[in-house]
């Protein structure tokens, strides 16, 4: 909704939004672009009077345990019958018309690869307008509308590079957000269960990565992941565009070589070569994703490979937070336990064997407050030497789901209580790697302040 706000703003709009809790690096990015937030969802903002209110799926109807309502001013916009819509919609009808949309889809590296994207085009001179859940640290900003491509042929549509969700669009619109977007080139980056709080089970999700698959036309492109299952049965449903995959050994774009320096083939052939400061086999194939799609929109995979050589990665992604006493301390974003294993491993192969890793996270997403896939937690952090869980506000047993890992896990109730825990075990030397999907009560540099010598 931020990046969204300031597309808004770019096209001549005034902007001004409510939320609760907004932490960097959005609410800077907001602060910086003049636009005006508001604390909490009071009925008073109806005095704005504004032409139209584009409303977030944290929205909702819901009541407090007194009986109020939990977004008074969503109920005071339903009783006046004020214009209103979601922010999906909005884009559609006011951004994507008239462009060829890249909509990057996947349960994991969606803000990555649709940041690399965007900088393959920006770098390859298409200027492409994009819209990211993130800070992209090539561009600063999250959104932009973009301009016309000083590389364009006559009659060449805008580009327009957007990271597609399958979250649900709003309480009133419940289809996935990316249905909305009609783009002419989809990535299908990964899919397995998620969001457990909407989604019974991943046949669900399937389903409505299939909704996104039938608005693709016929001169379009899929580019999907070759190593999963779960998108094979979705192409299998029915596709009626290019497919181009990726990934697997015998597949349309793969690669040879280390996630930091590797070659990438296109139909076997050596095609190009990336070298670049990323770890992690994650960003080996959201490179491959992100080359392939460039490639539908005429730009050469060698171009593309030398483009991701500048890239800087976004802000919350293995993003280096501070250093003392010869400890790292990292902020990242991943909160699913796929993305908590990929992103230590990651760090592994960065650091090296010898080195400790101290994974501190905590189960924010709604799926993970569920406890839908606490079981998986001990896997997910097989890799590092100590785990240390924010447990506060959740219903299940975060002790009792990390029993396996023995000592190596340690959980607290508080933020404070986790940084004395992390502080009681670090050592000159090591990785500590914080992992959330929000502001983590600003740990990171509670750690920063707590592990200066005294």
């Amino acid at each position: 909704m931020g990046g969204l706000a300031a597309l808004a703003r770019e096209a001549g709009h005034q902007v001004t939004g409510c939320d609760a809790g907004v932490y960097p690096p959005m609410s800077e990015q907001l602060g910086a672009l003049g636009i005006n937030l508001i604390e909490g969802y009071g009925a008073d903002q109806m005095s704005l009077q504004p032409d139209l209110y584009v409303i977030g799926n944290v929205v909702s109807r819901a009541r407090t345990p007194q009986g109020a309502a939990k977004f008074p001013l969503m109920e005071a916009i339903l009783e006046s019958g004020a214009a209103y819509t979601s922010g999906p919609q909005w884009l559609a009808e006011h951004v994507l018309q008239g462009r060829h949309v890249l909509a990057v889809a996947g349960t994991h590296g969606k803000t990555t690869t649709t940041s690399m994207l965007a900088w393959i085009l920006e770098a390859t001179g298409r200027r492409p307008g994009f819209l990211v859940g993130g800070v992209p640290l090539n561009f600063g900003i999250s959104a932009r509308l973009g301009g016309p491509s000083i590389q364009a042929g006559s009659g060449q549509r805008p580009l327009f590079v957007i990271e597609a969700d399958e979250y649900d669009t709003a309480f009133f619109d419940k289809r996935s957000k990316f249905v909305h977007y009609r783009p002419r080139t989809a990535v299908l980056n990964n899919l397995e269960f998620d969001h457990a709080d909407i989604f019974d089970d991943l046949a669900s999700i399937e389903r409505q990565f299939h909704h996104l698959v039938r608005t693709v036309p016929g001169s379009g492109r899929v580019v999907v992941n070759g190593l999963e299952e779960s998108l094979a049965r979705v192409l299998h449903a029915g596709c009626w565009s290019e497919v181009r995959s990726f990934g697997a050994a015998v597949s349309d774009f793969s690669a040879i070589g280390e996630p930091h320096d590797f070659e990438v083939r296109q139909g076997g052939r050596p095609v190009g070569r990336v070298r670049w400061s990323l770890s992690g086999q994650h960003n080996q194939l959201n490179a491959l994703a992100a080359i392939a799609a460039a490639d539908h929109v005429g730009i050469a995979p060698a171009e593309a490979a030398q483009a991701l050589g500048c890239f800087e990665n976004v802000r919350r992604r293995m993003e280096v937070r501070g250093r003392v006493r010869e400890m790292t301390v990292y902020d990242d974003f991943a909160h699913h336990p796929t993305a908590i294993r990929t992103t230590v491993d990651g760090l592994r192969r960065k650091a090296g064997p010898a080195a400790r890793i101290l994974a501190v996270f905590e189960p924010r997403s709604n799926t993970m407050k569920l406890g839908t896939m606490k079981a998986q937690l001990p896997w997910s952090l097989e890799g590092a030497d100590l785990a240390f869980c924010h447990a506060g506000g959740l219903d299940w047993d975060a002790r009792e789901a990390l029993a396996p890992m023995g000592a190596r896990a340690k959980v607290a109730d508080t933020v404070e209580q986790l940084v004395q825990q992390v502080v009681a075990h670090a050592k000159p030397g090591d990785h500590i790697l914080c992992m959330s999907n929000g502001g983590f009560g600003g740990v990171h540099q509670k750690l920063l302040d707590a592990l200066k010598p005294k």
